[in-house]
């Protein structure tokens, strides 16, 4: 087998709903093993990720995340994902790591929130100005297309320029008012401290949960965490692993049974909002193997095409 290199050309191929699709379907096969490392240096990151699922094949993902690089003008996060076939462990293909990235963690939130918001959502407000919340402004609006969104950033600027480069948005200040009428809030933030409170969340919202990704990060105070059904796209790579989960489930503000089930559940139905009025909470944690999942999809559509 000769290994292929998936490079961003292939992007105006790749479709938000036919991910949706794949994500489904990988859900559907045998539960992946999967297992991730951290390593720190100060602020700083090194996260490997490994995942094997019966019949779709494996994958090895590392990335570093240096949270000072933008004032470099370097991107953040960087790395590197390898793809191996399922039937002889060769190497199959190296996938951009920027696209792959960007697929997986939008197509992540997007999945749950397919599944958890309600189909009448029209106000989305995006936390952060960043390249994800850029992603998921895409991956939303794929989703609902008639949605407007809000965006709020720590830094007004950065929010004001990506409402003025993007149709049907417009830039916020005012977090509590961003919050309080959104249908769907999505959280995009490196804070270390909650930001979206609680008390500000009203019946029927969906929110979903992305920039924490380290043990002392979160994005949503203890208030939040116990009015909202709570989800995770993955047991295995969120509650012992990230703030968001980990700290409250430790300090006993929430049990373990309160986390009502993760994208495996999507099978029996019990990933699913319990009712219209429920306030839903989904934890993206991003494990290698939806990055599995993500990569499969992209080699599927890059073999297509070639």
């Amino acid at each position: 087998m000769t290994p292929i290199f998936i490079g961003p050309d292939i992007e105006p191929r790749l479709d938000w709903i036919a991910l949706l699709s794949a994500l489904e379907e990988g859900h559907k096969l045998p539960k992946a093993s999967i297992t991730d490392s951290f390593l720190y240096r100060g602020k700083d990151t090194l996260l490997s990720r490994a995942a094997w699922i019966d019949g779709l094949g494996s994958l090895v993902k590392t990335a570093t995340i240096f949270p000072e690089n933008a004032a470099q003008g370097v991107p953040n996060v960087n790395g590197a994902a390898a793809l191996f076939s399922d039937r002889t462990g060769e190497l199959a293909a190296m996938v951009d790591f920027h696209l792959l990235t960007k697929w997986k963690t939008a197509g992540d939130s997007l999945f749950a929130a397919s599944k958890l918001a309600r189909s009448d959502s029209r106000k989305i407000t995006l936390l952060g100005a960043g390249a994800v919340s850029r992603s998921m402004y895409e991956a939303y609006s794929s989703l609902f297309p008639e949605a407007q969104f809000t965006i709020w950033n720590r830094s007004p600027q950065a929010a004001i320029e990506m409402a003025q480069s993007l149709p049907h948005c417009v830039a916020s200040n005012d977090l509590q008012a961003a919050v309080s009428q959104a249908d769907i809030v999505c959280s995009a933030t490196m804070s270390t401290e909650p930001l979206l409170r609680g008390d500000w969340l009203r019946p029927g919202q969906h929110i979903d949960l992305i920039g924490a990704f380290r043990p002392d990060m979160r994005e949503a105070d203890d208030t939040a965490m116990k009015r909202a059904a709570l989800f995770v796209d993955s047991f295995d790579t969120t509650l012992d692993h990230i703030g968001e989960l980990k700290i409250p489930l430790e300090q006993g503000v929430i049990e373990r049974a309160d986390i009502l089930a993760d994208f495996y559940g999507v099978a029996d139905g019990s990933f699913s909002r319990p009712s219209p009025d429920a306030i839903t909470i989904c934890k993206n944690g991003g494990g290698a193997h939806l990055d599995l999942m993500t990569s499969c999809y992209i080699l599927e559509t890059w073999a297509r095409y070639n």
